[in-house]
C-alpha cells in the first residue's frame, strides 16, 4: 500500500483516564506525596488513607500514565525525545527531564535505562540533593542532533490520535444545553435585543455552523468574543499529538489560556499529578476562542510544517476544538468563500476533518467546535443558495433600540467615571444623532466617550460631558465640520 493511500482513522478505544479516583491504591499515592521534595503543606496524619483520597480532584478523561505502554506512544519516539532534550540542557536529572516531558519519574527512569543500554548516556556526577544526572555520549549526541534535524519539537511527550479523539469527543460544547435563561444571565451585562437572543440560543444548540451578518459596529465580532461565556467551563488541550511517530504541535499560549487551577499546579509543580489529576501531557484551559480574519488563506487549515524550527504545527480548526472559531469579514480574505465551504463540506456535515501530513499519509481528527461566520456584505453576494442551506442559521444585527442605547451609554459613561445628565443624552439623540442621521450603533458609546474623555483629562476639566464635548467628540469621530463651541 502507498503512503498516500494511508489513513489513520480513531479508535474506539476505552478512554485511558476511566476509571474513578477510588481505584488509585492509597498506598502509591501516599508514597508519591512522601517523596516529594518540594511539597509546602507537610502531612498532618499520613496513616489516614482516605483523607488523603478525598482531597484529590479527579479528572477521568486523561489518567497520568505511570508505564510506557500506558502512554501510547512507541518507546523509540519517546527515546528521542529525551536524548533531545538532554542534547539541549547538555546535563539532566530524572526530575528535570519528568518536568519537560510531563512524564512520570518511572517513565523516565525506564527511558534511561533504555537509553544506557544502547550506550547512548553517561552519568555525571550527582547534583548537590543526591540526584543522578546523565548526560550524552558520542553515539547519544549524534543520534540527538540527527533527531533533532528531523522534529525540531522540544516540549512535553505527544498524546497519540486516539486518545485525542477520544477526549475531544467526550468534552464537546454540543453536550451543553443552552437555555433562555442561562443566556439571558451570561449576557445580562451586554446590550442586546430579546429578538437576538431568541436567535442566539437555538443556534447554538445546533450542529451547524452560524452567520452572523449586519452593518460595521453592530456588535458581531463582540458578541462571538463573549460566546464562551455561555459555556464557562474548561477542556483539556494537548501539548502535542502523535501521528505515526510524527509530533504535531497544538498548544498555543497565544491561543489557549491556562486556568487558574493549571496555572497554580504549574507554579506549585511538584504536587500536580495528586492536586490537579490529569495527564500533564495535557493543559487544562479556558474553552478556545480563535478570531480571524482577512488575514486566513488556505495554508492555515492544514498541517504546516516550519522549515526553519522543523516542527509540525497544526491548522486553526484543530487548535480550536473544544472551542468556538469565528472567521470575520468573511468575503475579504484571500481565499473566496466558495473555496472555504468547499474545504469544509464534509466537517460541517459529518463533524469530522480530513488532514494530511506532507509524507502523504491522510488521517481523521474530530470537528468539534462552534463555527460562525461574521460579514458586512450580503450573504448572498458571497455564496448561492446551496452553500448558504449548508450554514444553518442566519442572523441578523440591528442597531440598538433607544432604551438599550440609552441603557448603553450611561453604563459606559460609569465605566469612565464621567457624569451625564438626561438633558445631555437627549441633546446626543435630537442633535447629532437624529441630524446625521446615525442609527444606534453599540460602538458609538464607548468610541465618543473615549473622546470626550481624553479631552477631560487634557484641559484638566471636571468628570461632566458637555454639549461642547460632545460636539467635538463627533466632530472628530464623524469627520465633521467644527460647530465653534468652545469647550472650555
Amino acid at each position: 500500500m502507498s503512503a498516500d493511500s494511508q489513513t489513520l482513522s480513531p479508535t474506539n478505544t476505552a478512554i485511558a483516564g476511566s476509571v474513578s479516583v477510588e481505584e488509585v491504591l492509597a498506598d502509591d499515592l501516599l508514597t508519591t506525596v512522601l517523596k516529594t521534595e518540594r511539597s509546602t503543606t507537610p502531612l498532618s496524619n499520613t496513616s489516614n488513607t482516605s483523607e488523603l483520597v478525598q482531597i484529590i480532584k479527579p479528572i477521568p478523561l486523561a489518567k497520568r500514565p505511570t508505564t510506557i505502554a500506558e502512554t501510547g506512544l512507541s518507546e523509540q519516539l519517546l527515546l528521542q525525545l529525551l536524548i533531545k532534550h538532554i542534547l539541549v540542557a547538555h546535563v539532566a536529572s530524572v526530575r528535570q527531564l519528568a518536568e519537560l516531558m510531563a512524564l512520570s519519574g518511572g517513565i523516565i527512569q525506564s527511558l534511561l535505562d533504555q537509553a544506557k543500554i544502547i550506550n547512548w548516556l553517561e552519568n555525571r556526577q550527582s547534583s548537590a540533593n543526591g540526584q543522578m544526572r546523565y548526560a550524552l555520549s558520542g553515539l547519544g549526541r549524534a543520534e540527538a542532533e540527527k533527531a533533532l534535524a528531523y522534529s525540531g519539537y522540544l516540549g512535553a511527550a505527544p498524546v497519540p490520535l486516539s486518545q485525542y479523539s477520544d477526549i475531544c469527543l467526550a468534552q464537546t460544547s454540543r453536550n451543553t444545553l443552552v437555555v433562555r435563561e442561562q443566556l439571558l444571565q451570561k449576557f445580562k451585562q451586554l446590550m442586546f435585543s430579546d429578538e437576538l437572543i431568541s436567535a442566539l440560543g437555538p443556534a447554538l444548540n445546533s450542529t451547524k455552523p452560524i452567520l452572523i451578518y449586519g452593518a460595521p459596529g453592530v456588535g458581531k465580532s463582540y458578541l462571538c468574543r463573549h460566546l464562551n461565556l455561555v459555556f464557562g467551563d474548561e477542556v483539556l488541550i494537548p501539548s502535542a499529538l502523535e501521528i505515526n511517530n510524527t509530533i504535531i504541535q497544538v498548544f498555543d499560549p497565544q491561543i489557549h489560556i491556562l486556568s487558574k487551577e493549571e496555572k497554580f499546579t504549574t507554579e506549585s509543580a511538584s504536587l500536580v499529578s495528586l492536586t490537579q489529576g490529569h495527564d500533564p501531557r495535557w493543559n487544562l484551559c479556558q474553552r478556545p476562542l480563535i478570531i480571524t480574519g482577512g488575514e486566513l488563506t488556505e495554508d492555515m487549515l492544514e498541517i504546516n510544517f516550519d522549515p526553519v524550527s522543523a516542527i509540525y504545527k497544526a491548522p486553526l480548526q484543530l487548535k480550536a476544538n473544544n472551542g468556538i472559531l469565528l472567521l470575520d469579514d468573511l468575503g475579504r480574505q484571500k481565499i473566496t468563500p466558495v473555496q472555504l465551504f468547499n474545504r469544509w463540506i464534509i466537517p460541517l456535515e459529518e463533524r469530522r476533518d480530513f488532514l494530511s501530513l506532507p509524507n502523504g499519509l491522510h488521517f481523521e481528527i474530530p470537528f468539534e467546535l462552534i463555527l460562525l461566520f461574521s460579514t458586512n456584505l450580503a450573504p448572498q453576494t458571497l455564496v448561492d443558495d446551496a452553500f448558504l442551506r449548508r450554514l444553518g442559521y442566519k442572523i441578523k444585527f440591528e442597531p440598538l433600540s433607544i432604551t438599550l442605547y440609552k441603557k448603553l451609554w450611561f453604563q459606559t459613561c460609569a465605566d469612565f467615571s464621567l457624569n451625564c445628565d438626561d438633558v445631555i443624552f437627549s441633546y446626543l439623540l435630537d442633535a447629532l444623532h437624529s441630524v446625521d442621521q446615525k442609527p444606534y450603533l453599540p460602538c458609538y458609546p464607548r468610541d465618543l466617550l473615549c473622546i470626550v474623555s481624553d479631552q477631560i483629562k487634557f484641559n484638566q476639566l471636571e468628570l461632566n460631558i458637555t454639549k461642547a464635548l460632545l460636539d467635538f467628540a463627533w466632530q472628530h469621530y464623524f469627520v465633521k465640520k467644527p460647530t465653534g463651541q468652545p469647550i472650555v
